[in-house]
């Protein structure tokens, strides 16, 4: 059974090379090679909205009372901290797999842990007897699992990029990849904000799932594991490269040498800190818009969605011109990209609550980290290690990010929680007063380490300049 399971996954055998002329197997490869990007970027798009719908909910969930924002926090927190160990052990795995069924099977857990949680919430309504323990508890673990699948969706997706595009042209379709997050954390905001407007917070998760199954759908059909499962040869021929390593070095062996790249550390810490300041703002801003400057949910969840609707320019421009301008060396527009989040975040918090500021800061704040997931989030990683170790990378990468992710959740939630006041209204109802003010201070300053790291490679040759 276990290698029935074993074959299943495992990368797809190369068929017999078609017999194409030049030209028609250029349009050959031209087609898969743009399905498999596009199946990647959408495919990934409707995992994000499976990931982000709970942001979207926290405000009516504080006031139902069923959650406080410290439980919140921890639920949110198993997500990451699910997904920070998931990327680093799928990262690994997915260099092994047949992409398409890995990614595919990703998404299908992640539609019915949203699902599931969809459920349990219509129960705790209708049900008075399920206690907020078991609630709480039940949360904390389907949203866990929903972050380990949540994890079986960047490798396979970037190794994609690997395995069908040139060294020269990586970045241009990494940039534009990059902006499936963005993309996702929009259509999450506006779908599934939009679904709980009008249908109540339980509701939100049985949108996500609906995105979850439409993804699915995309991925099935239209993302390809290899060129040579589909007769084509590699890229590193079709692309007239020279190969990075030897046809038939070990994986495993490429992947310990990864292991072993200061660089890669450098990275991984910086991006780190750059998601504590990224899923700050996408698990707090609603609520700190509505609490701090006594936005609407409608405005406040459109505010924090100009943030992913602007971040797919900024990861779109941002490869392309790191090819195209600096020879896809990324750290200069890596640098000033940190500098203008720190900028962005700093205006949101201490701009006031002015309509037009809000909405400058979320702007900024957007291009700013769409660059930033782009390059500290993974492509400054690929670009120093070989092409077969790309997983690798990724999930050293990814673990950190998601672990700082997943600290932020609770210190956040902690730090929020521990500035309540609470004052009495002319109905004689309590009514709590929340301060960000500690939690600000801790936001930002990460966003500022996160920009600053990054130096310490800047000596560091990426693969095609060696």
């Amino acid at each position: 059974m276990f290698n029935s399971f074993r074959n299943f996954y495992k990368t797809s055998e190369p068929i017999a090379p078609l017999n194409l002329d030049e030209k028609a197997q250029t349009r050959y490869y031209r087609k898969l090679s743009l399905q498999s990007f596009v199946a990647g970027t959408l495919g990934y798009s409707l995992y994000y909205v499976c990931r982000t719908s709970l942001n979207v909910m926290k405000k009516p969930i504080l006031d139902s009372g069923m959650l406080d924002a410290t439980q919140l926090g921890v639920i949110g927190s198993a997500l990451l901290f699910a997904y920070a160990i998931g990327k680093f052990v799928n990262g690994f795995i997915a260099d092994h797999c047949n992409i398409k069924r890995f990614m595919a099977t990703g998404l299908l857990i992640s539609t019915l842990a949203n699902f599931i949680m969809g459920v349990l919430g219509l129960v705790s309504q209708s049900v008075a007897a399920i206690p907020t323990a078991v609630l709480f508890i039940s949360f904390a673990v389907m949203w866990g699992v929903n972050g380990w699948s949540q994890s079986m969706g960047a490798p396979p997706a970037i190794i994609a990029l690997s395995r069908w595009f040139p060294l020269n042209r990586r970045g241009t379709y990494y940039g534009m990849f990059s902006a499936s997050h963005n993309i996702g954390e929009w259509l999450s905001f506006i779908f599934v904000g939009s679904i709980v407007s009008v249908a109540g917070w339980q509701w939100g998760f049985f949108g996500s799932s609906i995105a979850g199954v439409l993804g699915i759908i995309c991925i099935l059909f239209f993302l390809h594991d290899t060129p040579e499962s589909k007769g084509l040869p590699s890229i590193e021929v079709l692309a007239h490269e020279k190969p990075q390593v030897k046809e038939d070095e070990d994986v495993g062996a490429i992947q310990r040498q990864v292991l072993r790249n200061p660089g890669v550390y450098v990275l991984a810490l910086a991006s780190a800190f750059m998601y504590i300041s990224r899923y700050s703002l996408n698990s707090w801003g609603i609520l700190f818009l509505q609490e701090a400057k006594g936005f609407s949910m409608a405005d406040a969840t459109f505010i924090i969605s100009l943030n992913a609707l602007l971040g797919i320019v900024g990861t779109v421009v941002s490869g392309w011109l790191s090819d195209v301008l600096f020879n896809g060396n990324r750290k200069y527009p890596a640098f000033f990209a940190g500098v203008l989040l720190s900028i962005s975040y700093i205006i949101f918090i201490y701009g006031g609550n002015n309509y037009a500021i809000n909405v400058l800061s979320m702007v900024l704040f957007g291009i700013a980290i769409g660059v930033l997931i782009s390059f500290l989030g993974g492509l400054m990683a690929v670009d120093i290690v070989p092409r077969k170790a790309t997983g690798a990378a990724l999930g050293i990468v990814g673990m950190a990010s998601y672990i700082a992710a997943g600290i932020q959740d609770v210190v956040s939630g902690w730090l929020i929680d521990n500035n309540i006041t609470e004052t009495v209204n002319e109905l004689g109802e309590t009514v709590k007063h929340y301060d960000f003010s500690d939690a600000a201070v801790f936001w930002i300053g990460a966003s500022i380490i996160s920009f600053l790291l990054p130096i310490l490679n800047w000596r560091r040759k990426v693969q095609h300049e060696e």
